[in-house]
Order: C-alpha cells, then sequence, then structure tokens
C-alpha cells in the first residue's frame, strides 16, 4: 500500500468538508473538521512520504482550499438552499412604485403622437391629448414630426419617428398634413393647365 494513500484520502475528505459547510451551515464545526482533516493529511505527508512529499501536500492544500471555497460560493445560489438564503436580484420593474402616471405612460406604449418640441434626443410629444417629457431612440426628431411611443424608462417615454399620423392625430390647422381629398383638389387635374 502507498504511503500517500490516508493522507491522500484526509486531504479530500478535508476538501469535501469544506463545501459542506458551505451548503450545510454547522456554525463552524465542518469547518474546524476539514481544517483538521487537512493539517493531518499535511503531518501524515511529511512523516510517510518524506519533505518532498509534506511540501507538495502543502502547496495542494494552499491552492485547492481556496480553490474549492470559490467552487462552493459559486454553486451556491444555484441549490435549493442558497436560492432560500439568497434573494433574487429585482428587476426595474420590481423596484419603480406603480402608481397612476406609470399606468398611464405604460398605456402610451404603440401609440402614435407629434414632437412638440425639437428632440435632440430628449423633449416633449403630444399623445392622445397629453403633453409628455420623452425621449428619441438615438436620432433627431424635429418639432411637429409624428413620433410612436415604443418603451417606457421610469417616467419619461422613448418614441421613434413614425410614418404617417391617423387622422384624429392631425393638427386641423395644418394644411400640409391634411389629405389632399379634404382640400377639394382633383389629384388627377393638371397642375399646370
Amino acid at each position: 500500500m502507498s504511503p500517500i494513500l490516508w493522507p491522500t484520502l484526509l486531504l479530500l475528505f478535508g476538501l469535501l468538508l469544506v463545501m459542506a459547510e458551505i451548503f450545510i451551515p454547522t456554525g463552524g464545526i465542518l469547518g474546524f473538521l476539514s481544517f483538521s482533516s487537512i493539517v493531518a493529511a499535511i503531518v501524515m505527508a511529511f512523516n510517510q512520504g518524506g519533505s518532498a512529499t509534506g511540501l507538495m501536500f502543502l502547496v495542494i492544500a494552499c491552492v485547492a482550499v481556496p480553490s474549492a471555497i470559490a467552487v462552493g460560493f459559486r454553486l451556491l445560489p444555484e441549490t435549493p438552499m442558497g436560492k432560500r438564503l439568497l434573494p433574487s436580484i429585482p428587476t426595474a420593474a420590481d423596484v419603480m412604485p406603480d402608481d397612476e402616471q406609470r399606468r398611464r405612460l405604460r398605456g402610451l406604449v404603440g401609440k402614435l403622437g407629434r414632437a412638440k418640441s425639437k428632440m435632440l434626443p430628449s423633449g416633449a410629444v403630444e399623445v392622445d391629448g397629453h403633453v409628455v417629457d420623452a425621449v428619441s431612440q438615438g436620432m433627431a426628431i424635429e418639432s411637429g414630426e409624428p413620433v410612436r411611443v415604443i418603451e417606457v424608462r421610469g417616467t419619461m417615454v422613448v418614441v421613434q419617428p413614425a410614418d404617417e399620423l391617423p387622422a384624429e392625430a392631425r393638427d386641423p390647422n395644418d394644411v400640409l398634413s391634411q389629405p389632399i381629398e379634404s382640400l377639394g383638389i382633383d389629384p388627377f387635374e393638371e397642375p399646370l393647365a
């Protein structure tokens, strides 16, 4: 039988107890037993294998114990005990208060409106008769351009330029935003005739 068999088994048992202490909180009992096992493994390695074997076990223990602790803490959140001990990270929606203004803003997602000011990238938009603070999605939007609400961030809405506004969102005094039929002009008539 090899002279380093028992020191090797004691070292492995000590590393197993180190990881068990992470997963099963015992108030340090398993930690003390793992420390005792690892020290006994190193002492036995010096006695049975000589100083070279003892130093090798000492170096292995100095590397393996922190590695075992790191692996244990890496695996802890996925265990049933870790899920009970460590709360999950809340999302932004979880920590934001749910008030009337946020509900109203979330109701604007997908709706069309018009920019009330030049947006470089933030400004004001009018959607459903309400003027709200908005930020454009990475591009400048001129005042009066149609916009579509795509997202709500905090108390601001995120908008992007829209292709066209529905008839009820158009300004009745703006002749250029009216359909040509409503102006009484025949679109097929020769303009210079």
